[in-house]
């Protein structure tokens, strides 16, 4: 079975082979923000480590391999630290943004508003992109169908 690649992985592939694609472009194709792909950019061409951290070495396949810290000395440590970034693994929100809208790395709600739908196809569009993830798929795409019946009926 494959290795499913990481969003930073496609970008960084994405960018390989199109190296003259505005950086806005990439953002919205991959359904990120403008600055992770400035960053991932910036990263590709900065493939060598600081000076103040010795054991970090780039490797073929990530940026930098991993470092003892035992072996650091305090400045190095100190280097090192204002380099991390910390995450936070957002806790579920089933009333503000639930996971069956979330699918795919866009919430359903921001494609309805970019492509301007009104609600009959907003809440086609709604219906059919959670119909796989979240129970009912078949009551899912039925109610999508209903949506679509009025806005034919309109037309």
């Amino acid at each position: 079975m494959a290795k499913k690649l990481s969003r930073a992985e496609k970008i960084r592939r994405y960018l390989t082979a199109n190296p003259d694609v505005l950086l806005k472009d990439v953002a919205a194709r991959f359904g990120t923000t403008y600055q992770i792909v400035y960053m991932t950019k910036k990263n590709m061409k900065e493939d060598k480590p600081d000076a103040r951290l010795p054991n970090l070495k780039p490797t073929k396949e990530y940026s930098y391999a991993w470092i003892d810290t035992n072996q650091l000395d305090d400045s190095a440590k100190d280097a090192l630290a204002s380099q991390l970034i910390t995450t936070v693994k957002p806790q579920p929100d089933p009333v503000n943004h639930p996971y069956h809208y979330k699918v795919g790395g866009i919430e359903t709600i921001d494609f309805i508003e970019a492509k301007e739908l009104n609600y009959n196809l907003g809440n086609a569009v709604k219906y059919i992109s959670r119909a796989d993830h979240k129970g009912n798929k078949k009551q899912d795409l039925e109610k999508a169908v209903w949506y679509l019946n009025r806005e034919l009926a309109k037309a």
